[in-house]
């Protein structure tokens, strides 16, 4: 409650130490804000989008068009201004009307214009629909471009909705109804809250900007996630593997090694006991080891893939190994650390080692022939750039990673979020599959160019082979018994690539699942939940749209399906085996001391 106001508008009484108190704030922060943007760290400035020559292209090809086919053109730009000016007038009319109504229609439905406001005012419903009208220009003009090829108009395509996203209404201030609403509502306290998050987003991250999904301060690693029991056994320069404590009687002989990527921390898949893919396959009777990969610094630039093979891999199954008295394990790699579980399948194939009994392969890549949502970021211009910022720093930054990745659903992870913490002053929500999100790992610079260059851009593993280790590895090497599972929405390993790579393994027994949802959701996704269905086809003969015309769809989650096939594989019961071995000591509870690393910016 506020005092009234008797001064003809002046503040007064509460209202006058509220503004007195906010504008001590604005004066604080816009210190903070200037000392942070004048010590930002600095990154390659082609990292920063697209170079000129892409949209110089478009524009010539746009003009070929207008030359070859001028009536077409000129449609269009005619649709698009009858348009706009139809629109105007309908909003004058409105106004003239002295009712404050928008014009009826209020336009398709979006997310980002879920206030009634956006449908029932005329300031709002009018800036609305000019954006639409707008962006539908941008895309038909998109459409009429043909003088460009495939990858650079999908190149294109992308940055121009970037562009278009970028400039909705709902990312100012000025024409979001729900910001000034807050704004109006809490006498400003919003909108300085608002600074005080984006001015700590940009100190967290040197100068940086990269919002922030998720409340960190609600989680402690191994206090509330990453929580299943076990010891860390095992630790190099590379990783710490951590064996988990059993809960059953008896275990399988063969012991489970899971690789999970080293671009984020292991525990996606351990964040909370009902989601939890380590305890249920502890639960199931498995002998589990999981690696957790090193944060690198700048110490690291000159590690490879091969020393991810030698130090990771290859340590990792050894140790297991010599813990359990068994010959051979089952190794499970999830996205990345699937695709160097495919290079580490090739040279134990050529070098006679037997070591992995089976392979199962979560959302990995091995055929990089069509580069998906990933394509805009795989050309010269960008990967020349990611060059350059790893000579200069060493590393491949996960915060250049992350831009990337949340850029590719910019509207769920970059403006939405960014509107309810910086315009609405909102604390992020206490959400940990976000807070796993944002504690991203740095790539070391050789591994990172390795990947990029030879295996995404030239797609050397599918095609010529991949050399590595002195070896030439091939996927025609993995001959194992091989099950993969591919997420059907999945942006970052879409499934009919996974599905390709695996089509040219050299297995005679494969199975491929997909499960619905996405590269994570799909994953996660236990039987607890009965979320999520899977499809299968054993014929993997077939291309992949009649893979999936012909996939049977099954109800529930995809884990217990692949638990009978790794059970099978897993060799008789025995005494459950406790954590470590006389040569290999327990070091350290898990979670473990590397998974707590931070990516410095």
């Amino acid at each position: 409650m506020t005092t009234a106001d008797t001064t003809g508008g002046a503040p007064t009484g509460e209202n006058l130490d509220k503004l007195t108190a906010n504008l001590r704030k604005v004066e604080e922060l816009s210190e903070r804000l200037t000392k942070v943007m004048t010590h930002r760290s600095m990154h390659n400035e082609a990292l920063d989008g697209p170079n000129q020559e892409l949209f110089q292209k478009a524009a010539s090809a746009y003009w070929t068009e207008a030359l070859r086919d001028p009536a077409k053109v000129l449609e269009h730009q005619l649709q698009f201004w009858s348009k706009s000016v139809t629109h105007f007038v309908e909003a004058q009319q409105a106004l003239a009307s002295g009712k404050l109504t928008a014009p009826p229609d209020p336009g398709p439905s979006d997310r980002r214009f879920a206030n009634p406001l956006w449908d029932t005012h005329p300031y709002f419903n009018f800036v609305k629909q000019q954006y639409l009208i707008n962006a539908a220009a941008v895309e038909q003009a998109l459409d009429d471009v043909t003088e460009m090829d495939d990858p650079e108009k999908r190149r294109l395509a992308y940055f121009s909705r970037q562009i278009l996203d970028m400039m909705s209404p709902t990312n100012f201030l000025a024409t979001n109804p729900d910001a000034l609403e807050k704004a109006v509502a809490t006498e400003g306290d919003s909108l300085v809250q608002g600074l005080e998050n984006l001015i700590s987003d940009l100190e967290a991250n040197n100068g940086e900007l990269i919002v922030k999904l998720a409340d960190d301060s609600a989680f402690e690693l191994g206090r509330n996630i990453a929580t299943a029991p076990g010891k860390v056994v095992f630790r190099n320069r590379m990783m710490e593997l951590i064996q988990y404590t059993p809960t059953t009687k008896t275990v399988h002989k063969t012991p489970l090694v899971l690789f999970p990527p080293w671009i984020n921390k292991y525990y996606i898949l351990d964040l909370k006991e009902q989601n939890s893919m380590v305890r249920w396959l502890v639960d199931q009777g498995h002998t589990l080891f999981v690696v957790s990969w090193v944060n690198p610094d700048a110490a690291y630039a000159g590690v490879g893939l091969e020393d991810y093979v030698q130090d990771g891999y290859l340590a990792a199954i050894e140790a297991a190994k010599a813990i359990t008295d068994e010959s051979q394990v089952n190794a499970i790699g999830y996205c990345i650390a699937g695709t160097t579980l495919t290079l580490t399948l090739s040279l134990l194939k050529q070098r006679g080692d037997t070591s992995i009994k089976s392979a199962t392969f979560f959302t990995a890549l091995t055929d990089f022939g069509d580069q998906g949502e990933f394509q805009p970021f795989l050309t010269d211009d960008f990967i020349d750039g990611i060059e350059a910022e790893c000579a200069d720093k060493g590393i491949l930054p996960s915060i250049i990673m992350a831009r990337t990745f949340t850029f590719l659903r910019s509207n769920d992870l970059v403006y939405g979020p960014a509107i309810k913490s910086y315009m609405m002053g909102e604390t992020p929500p206490a959400f940990d599959l976000l807070y796993w999100n944002g504690d991203g790992a740095n790539l070391p610079a050789k591994m990172a160019m390795q990947y990029l260059r030879g295996l995404c851009q030239r797609n050397e593993l599918a095609t010529t082979g991949f050399d590595l280790m002195g070896h030439h590895l091939t996927l025609g090497d993995v001959d194992v018994p091989l099950c993969a599972i591919a997420c059907e929405t999945d942006h970052i390993a879409p499934w009919k690539d996974s599905y390709r790579g695996i089509q040219a393994m050299g297995s005679k027994d494969k199975t491929f699942i997909m499960t619905q949802s996405g590269h994570i959701a799909g994953i996660v996704n236990p039987p607890s939940r009965n979320k999520y269905g899977h499809y299968t086809n054993t014929d993997l003969n077939l291309d992949h749209k009649a893979w999936a015309e012909g996939a049977e769809f099954h109800d529930g989650s995809w884990w217990p399906r692949w638990g009978k096939w790794l059970k099978s594989r897993a060799g008789a019961q025995m005494p459950a085996r406790d954590p470590g071995d006389s040569a290999h000591p327990v070091l350290c509870d898990a979670p473990g001391t590397y998974v707590a690393i931070k990516a410095k910016p």
